[in-house]
């Protein structure tokens, strides 16, 4: 042995003996992880959740995941919103500690985060897709990744060496980079991390050639409350700019008459005119799929344009079906790279997560997108599978989880130290079938993206089992619900003397929240003078 690995091996064992690293053996069993993350992904658009989707088997490789392993119904995001969820996975802490508050922001990659911490106890990571955090990752030995959101087809990659261009859908591009670098790439003598970061099922929804007629041949359940008109709500509910009637762009966003030379720039509007964009890349066989596969479609339309309810119908079919179509390329991801793993026989000792940054409406109230604290949008899928610790099939209805918890939660599977700043908790023990008495009861929730895309105010709040509370501060607009009785959050109670007490209690663990997760962040808002007007408006009806 030369004086350098004698000095190398002095190194390591101070760093364990510090509490840096994890010890590392020359036979390293700690377990493999491999974290699915699609985009805007509702877990009532998986069949396994039970949803009102379910009858359309969206999601077969999902639902065997969780018949594998474990389901956490009662999982949620912190802030409803891409960036911020990922920035929230990454660090272990809240938006105000992250400093990632919305799309806007840049996140800084020279913090702490997770992935650092795994390379420092032995791990090999990688990162293939979609990360929405802007400038370079930190924490990967190896990582391509969209430009911002990305594009469905042929999309653009910024790799450590430069930008490259890779033909073909988005979502199989990713999963191939994830299996190439598992076949191939990772270093065999150390466990993994690897984290496959889709965009699908984010707008414009736009799917693979081999998924454009699906769904063809059936109509898409509707949920209860497509024609849901806020009355109820707070007035932000009403002001909003997500609604599949009066928002949903027919071009734009469903594609119809929709090709390359459209002269999209002509419409004046806030319009998400990727779709647009995109085929203006697409390959001559891509546009003949899709031509084939939209032109009889937009005719029909044409031949018996629908109007009023029926159009939002139309609508609501249009984009439910693109949507799930998406889906299906992310579900058939999930079984391609499980199967990968059986073929590498990696099954055994690699743990397979899947979830998404948020929830999502598919036509719930009548919208699509995501961004507030209602459940549809609050709540994110979470299943895991761990050969050998998890029991098939279990699943937890109980405890109250959060992407809050996901770093500390890869840091416990690794055998690495939680850093105390972090705020969230292992979910390791509830993978064990463990339940820790301190667990929480209540979860927090900060939104902050306004004014800006679906014009969605900034509000915070809190969720137990039972209740939700929210604070559209900027308009200092109250709303509380009782989920038991309530679940689909159609009876705003907050004037209702019956809930005085829960309500006042309510505020009382909303403000302990607050102050445990040490929020900061300046909430008082100045209302602009036609947020005032609208305020006065409604208070006048």
């Amino acid at each position: 042995m030369n004086s350098t690995s004698v000095v190398h091996i002095g190194c390591v064992m101070l760093a364990v003996a510090a509490g840096f690293l994890a010890p590392v053996t020359a036979a390293d069993e700690r377990p493999n992880i491999v974290f699915i993350f699609s985009d805007d992904h509702a877990p009532h658009a998986i069949g396994a959740y039970n949803g009102w989707l379910k009858s359309v088997n969206p999601t077969p490789n999902i639902d065997r995941l969780a018949e594998q392993g474990m389901l956490f119904e009662q999982s949620f995001c912190t802030n409803s919103i891409c960036g911020p969820s990922r920035a929230v996975i990454m660090s272990g802490k809240h938006s105000h500690k992250n400093g990632f508050m919305n799309n806007g922001n840049s996140f800084d990659w020279d913090q702490q985060i997770f992935p650092k911490l795994l390379q420092q106890a032995g791990y090999t990571t990688a990162l293939y897709g979609k990360s929405h955090l802007k400038g370079q990752p930190q924490g990967f030995d190896d990582w391509k990744v969209l430009p911002g959101q990305g594009l469905y087809y042929n999309p653009d990659l910024i790799t450590p060496q430069g930008r490259t261009r890779i033909n073909g859908h988005c979502t199989d591009i990713v999963t191939d980079l994830a299996v190439e670098w598992l076949k191939q790439g990772r270093n065999a003598d150390q466990p993994f991390m690897l984290m496959v970061q889709h965009k699908a099922p984010h707008r414009n929804w736009m799917p693979a050639e081999r998924h454009l007629t699906l769904y063809d041949d059936m109509d898409i359940p509707e949920p209860n409350t497509l024609f849901d008109k806020w009355h109820d709500n707070a007035p932000p509910a009403r002001y909003q700019e997500l609604e599949i009637d009066r928002h949903m762009h027919l071009n734009f966003d469903l594609f119809v008459d929709l090709k390359p030379e459209f002269n999209g720039n002509a419409l004046m509007g806030r319009f998400d005119r990727s779709a647009w964009r995109n085929m203006q890349r697409m390959s001559p066989a891509q546009l003949e799929a899709w031509y084939a596969a939209y032109g009889p479609k937009d005719a029909a339309f044409h031949r018996d344009a629908p109007v009023a309810d029926d159009l939002v119908r139309w609508k609501f079919q249009r984009y439910a079906k693109n949507y799930l179509r998406c889906i299906k390329g992310v579900d058939e991801s999930v079984g391609r790279l499980m199967q990968t793993l059986e073929d590498l026989k990696l099954d055994d000792n690699t743990i397979v997560i899947y979830s998404s940054d948020q929830g999502f409406y598919v036509g719930d109230h009548g919208w699509y997108d995501k961004r507030w604290m209602y459940d549809e949008s609050l709540k994110m899928p979470f299943i895991v599978k761990w050969p050998g610790t998890i029991a098939p099939g279990s699943r937890d209805a109980s405890h109250m989880i959060q992407n809050l918890d996901y770093a500390e939660t890869f840091l416990d599977l690794a055998g690495a130290p939680i850093p105390a700043d972090m705020q969230g908790r292992s979910l390791v023990p509830l993978f064990k079938g463990k339940s820790p008495e301190d667990w929480r009861k209540s979860i927090y929730y900060h939104y902050y993206e306004y004014p800006s895309v679906h014009m969605v105010p900034r509000h915070y709040g809190v969720r137990t089992d039972k209740r939700k509370l929210m604070h559209f501060y900027q308009f200092d607009e109250w709303e509380f619900y009782d989920l038991a009785n309530d679940p689909d959050e159609l009876v705003n109670q907050y004037e209702n003397p019956e809930y005085a007490a829960e309500i006042a209690a309510a505020k009382r663990e909303l403000e302990r929240l607050r102050t445990f997760y040490d929020d900061d962040s300046d909430v008082r808002v100045k209302p602009a003078a036609w947020q005032l007007e609208m305020r006065t408006t409604e208070s006048a009806n």
